[in-house]
């Protein structure tokens, strides 16, 4: 069974690459033919990334904000073709351009929600209790995809600086590489590394000293 399903992996990789192959070309003549003064024909471009763009938005900023933000990165987009290197893939640039519009929205619009912990259930502090116990990585990912637990992680997010908030979620939730994150945020390798282990620590220090409080 395991070999079969192998077999039919290997032979669904060229058709899958094939049509990533064509989306490249597809994407490079038509931002072509906006620089080339068809305005107009970047629309199939946000019709074809809409909901990639949104996907990328929804996981960095506020649900409130997530429909003005994605239409802010088509702008940017637009504004900046003549800056994208056609070598590379117009998908990887545009999610480049959504994490640093929604790093500038934090940068600019930081905000408290001030969740207070006194508020949370007995089960959010246990839970709280058992994450905090487990350093691994899957613990950690698991607070994006526990409805309960996202509040506390919210509340914890909200305190730190727009940086670090950027960098935790990049690497440590969504467990994005280092280096990738680094090309997202347009930072080095090396500050992203310092960043990513102090937001570590400084969340884990406010959620430790906020668990006991009733």
């Amino acid at each position: 069974m395991l070999e079969t399903a192998s077999r039919e992996s290997a032979l669904k990789m060229p058709d899958t690459m094939a049509r990533r192959d064509t989306a490249d070309t597809e994407d490079r003549d038509i931002v072509q033919r906006v620089l080339a003064g068809e305005v107009e024909a970047f629309a199939p471009l946000m019709e074809r990334y809409q909901n990639y763009v949104l996907a990328i938005v929804n996981r960095h900023a506020p649900p409130d904000q997530v429909e003005e933000l994605s239409q802010e990165v088509f702008i940017k987009a637009f504004q900046s073709l003549a800056g994208w290197r056609q070598a590379g893939h117009f998908r990887a640039w545009l999610s480049v351009i959504a994490v640093r519009t929604c790093y500038d929205y934090w940068r600019k619009h930081y905000r408290s929600r001030e969740v207070p912990m006194s508020a949370l259930s007995e089960a959010h502090r246990e839970w709280l209790d058992r994450v905090l116990a487990d350093a691994s990585e899957t613990s950690w990912q698991e607070m994006t995809r526990r409805r309960e637990a996202r509040e506390i992680l919210d509340w914890a997010l909200d305190q730190l600086s727009a940086a670090d908030r950027m960098v935790l979620e990049l690497v440590h939730l969504e467990g994005q590489s280092v280096k990738a994150a680094a090309r997202q945020l347009g930072w080095t390798v090396a500050n992203v590394k310092v960043r990513a282990f102090r937001a570590r620590r400084k969340i884990n220090k406010l959620l430790l000293q906020n668990r006991g409080q009733s």
